[in-house]
This record gives structure tokens, sequence and C-alpha cells, in this order.
């Protein structure tokens, strides 16, 4: 007796990062149509989202906030509400860890379910029924809405979201499933550019073969793709038209790294001013620590100089840290350093914290820079321009540890009950509250 069909549904919370920042600043934000998340007008930010009414205009995610506004100079530009996002972003994912057994998190923003197992609890009702009704309790939980595709694999859950989603003039209604045995069928309509992993190149050569659609590939043995792109590539691409793929939905790997950046409106070339940056992204970064109960005992510190040359320093300390000033010592040494070896002006600053208490003792100082991702897509260097990395100095310069005591943290604890009262300005160090100091807009990234 053959198993069952997989149930897979892909959750994409729509237009996400906009309608948070509608949520949290309802007589603002919430009050502008044309709406672009990502920075401040004038900033050197890049579009994180817009809503469907500016992307009318052409303005799409990572495009420049310059060009962005040129395209729709009468958008509301506003930054990303950061703790927001993560906060909602952990609410979709509670609803839909009550009804599906496995919950993986691709992004802030996506979530792949697998409802194998689940016939009988659901009354073997429509994979389509079920997922409207996940889609309403989303709503009714965190006011924001998702669209689910649906199938019986990850890839064509992936391609079927899409469909799904309730653009202007398309009349989908938020929900799209693609029932058993008609997955060939559906992929037929897309292009092969736009399945997950054909990148430009291969799209390009497929071209030059004369096969622009998936219905195209889909005429061909998966010998006769193999002898002309490779056995690998052939088999695989054979597969991916007909809509077989066994990958797994697992449960996401545990984060390697908080991490927090900035790029400045003008470059940074005082030592005091790029110090007091550091400051500031230690005090934010160890806040975020904590918020996840975590402790860390590597420190990187990430610059980017004005030629884009992306430099870092890592030091791994002795003992566990969380408070601000402990995060600060540890980071100002690196940052000396890097500034020794190379003092032309600073484009972008960040700090990444990593090798976690509840690691393995066993575990490596820290995560590689270059490739975590916080939580869902806030990682400090994701989405990064292309720019040569040096290679991580594992070795910190000379210089004791911090010494961290019960008491510093009792101290940040009782700092933390306050910002969280009264905001994150409310108790700041000194040498932050001075205006005449001020670096300008950042894009805190």
């Amino acid at each position: 007796m053959s198993p069952p069909p997989r149930r897979v549904l892909l959750v994409d919370a729509d237009a996400f990062f906009v309608a948070v920042a509608r949520q949290v600043d309802p007589e603002g934000a919430g009050q502008a149509p044309l709406l672009i998340v990502g920075g401040r007008p004038g900033s050197r930010g890049v579009v994180c989202s817009a809503s469907y009414e500016c992307r009318a205009f052409g303005v799409r995610s990572a495009m420049p906030i310059a060009r962005a506004l040129t395209l729709c100079p009468d958008a509301m530009c506003v930054p990303v509400p950061r703790g927001a996002c993560s906060a909602r972003s952990k609410d979709i994912q509670a609803v839909l860890a009550r009804f599906a057994p496995v919950v993986q998190c691709s992004s802030i923003d996506e979530w792949y379910c697998d409802l194998g197992g689940t016939e009988a609890l659901y009354g073997h009702e429509p994979l389509q029924e079920t997922a409207h009704r996940i889609r309403r309790a989303v709503f009714e939980a965190t006011g924001l809405h998702v669209s689910i595709g649906g199938g019986t694999s990850r890839l064509v859950a992936k391609m079927a979201v899409e469909v799904a989603k309730p653009k202007p003039g398309t009349g989908a209604d938020g929900v799209h499933c693609v029932p058993p045995g008609e997955e060939a069928d559906f992929l037929s309509h897309f292009r092969l550019a736009d399945l997950p992993m054909v990148g430009p190149k291969l799209a390009e050569k497929l071209e030059r073969m004369g096969l622009l659609r998936v219905a195209d590939a889909q005429r061909w043995t998966e010998a006769g793709l193999a002898s002309r792109l490779g056995e690998r590539t052939g088999e695989w691409l054979a597969q991916r038209v007909r809509g077989i793929d066994d990958s797994l939905v697992t449960p996401r790997a545990r984060q390697k790294q908080v991490s927090r950046e900035d790029t400045f409106a003008q470059d940074l070339d005082d030592d005091a001013v790029i110090e007091r940056e550091l400051l500031r992204l230690a005090v934010r970064v160890s806040a975020d620590l904590r918020r996840q109960a975590l402790r860390a005992r590597t420190v990187t510190v990430k610059i980017k100089d004005t030629d884009f040359k992306t430099r870092s320093a890592q030091r791994t300390l002795s003992g566990f840290i969380e408070s601000e000033s402990s995060v600060a010592k540890a980071a100002g040494p690196l940052l000396r350093q890097l500034r020794g070896k190379r003092r032309v002006p600073v484009r972008l600053l960040g700090i990444a914290l990593s090798h976690f208490d509840d690691e393995p003792e066993s575990a490596s100082g820290g995560a590689p820079i270059g490739g975590a991702i916080l939580a869902a897509q806030l990682g400090l260097f994701a989405g990064q321009e292309a720019a040569p990395l040096e290679a991580t100095h594992k070795a910190g310069p000379p210089g004791s540890d911090p010494n961290e005591t019960p008491r510093d943290r009792a101290l940040t604890r009782a700092l933390d009950r306050i910002r969280d009262r009264y905001g994150s300005g409310a108790i700041l160090p000194a040498r932050l509250v001075d205006p005449a100091h001020d670096t300008g807009p950042r894009v805190e990234e």
C-alpha cells in the first residue's frame, strides 16, 4: 500500500515589513498608501519592502532609497521596525505550530508546514480548506494577512504561494493548493527562470537551448537534458519541472549569532565618533542577546570602508558575557586594531556576538562571518553588496577579557526593565546623549 500524498504548505506573510510598519505607526505609516520601508529620505539605505501601490511605480526590494524616491517621489519612507517584526514573526509561527506538527522558518516572513499524518485530525478535509482556516487564525491572532501555497512538495508549495497572493487585479483569495497528480500541469505555466535554484546562468543556457518555459523542458526526457546539461543538472531539472522534490520540512537549525550594524549617511573618519557608534551598537546588540536569554563568548567587529572593502576582527573570550559594557569593552580593541591597519573613512560598522552559553563546550570560537541569518533575515551580514572580505582575525589584540560579575548582569537587566517601560532611549551611556556628536541618519541592518 503506497503512503498518502505529502501535505506541505508554504505560509508567506503579505508585504510583511509594510504591514508591521503600519501596525506600529497607524497614524503615520498606517495612513500612507505609498509606503517604503527601509530607511529615511536622504539615507544610503535600500528598500526592504514597499507597498503594492509603490511597486506599481517600479519600486523593488534591495533598490537604493534614493532611486526608489526618484520613481515614486510621493512615497513615505520609514525605517524597518525591527523589534516589532521579530515579535510578529514569532507570533505567526506560534499560530502555525497549533496546526502543523512540523514548522520550518524559512525567513522572517516565510514558513514551511508539514501536515503529514493530520488527515484524520482535520476530518479528511481538502488541504485548501485547512489552509484557509490557518489563514483566518493568523489574522485573528496578529492582524496580519498571509498567503498560503500547498501541494505534495516544498517546490510546489513555493510556486503555489505566488499564485495565492491577493495582488491587485489577480482575483486571488490568499490560498492556492495543487491537488496530487496535477503538479506537472501546474508548473507548466511558469517560466524556467521562476523555479527556485534556476539561476541566471542556467536560465541563459536553457534559453540558448530554446527552453524558456517549464512546459518546454517537460517535453525533454531526463536523458536528453542530461546530455546537454550534464548528468547531475539534467536529472535535477527533469525532476523539478515535473514537481518532484523529496526535500523534507525540518525545524530550523539553532541560531548561530546575534548581530547589529549601521550604514552612515556620511562616512566617518573621526575615531572618537566611530567609537561612539560602536558603543551605540553594543547597547543594541547586547539587548538583543538578553532578550533571547543568551550569553556569548565570541565578539566580532566588522567595518566597511569608504571604498566598500569589508574587514573584520574577532575575539573569543575566556567567559560568557551579556552586558552592554562588557560587549563594548571587548569590541573596542577590535575596532582599534582594524583602524590601525587601514585608516580610511568608515561607511558601515557592525558587531556580532556568537558562541553562546547553550552550545556544547566543543563548539568552535564563533560562527563564520558572512553567512548567518538573525532569526530570520535580520542578521548582520545578510543582503550586503558584494565586496572583498579579509580573513577573520581570530586572535584579538592584547588586553584582559571583560570581568563581568553577577552585579553587572543584575544592573543591566534593571536597565532593560526601565527601557522596556519607558522606551529604548530612557537610559543610555552618557557618551550617546550628546546631540553635538550626532552622526546623522543611520540605516540599521
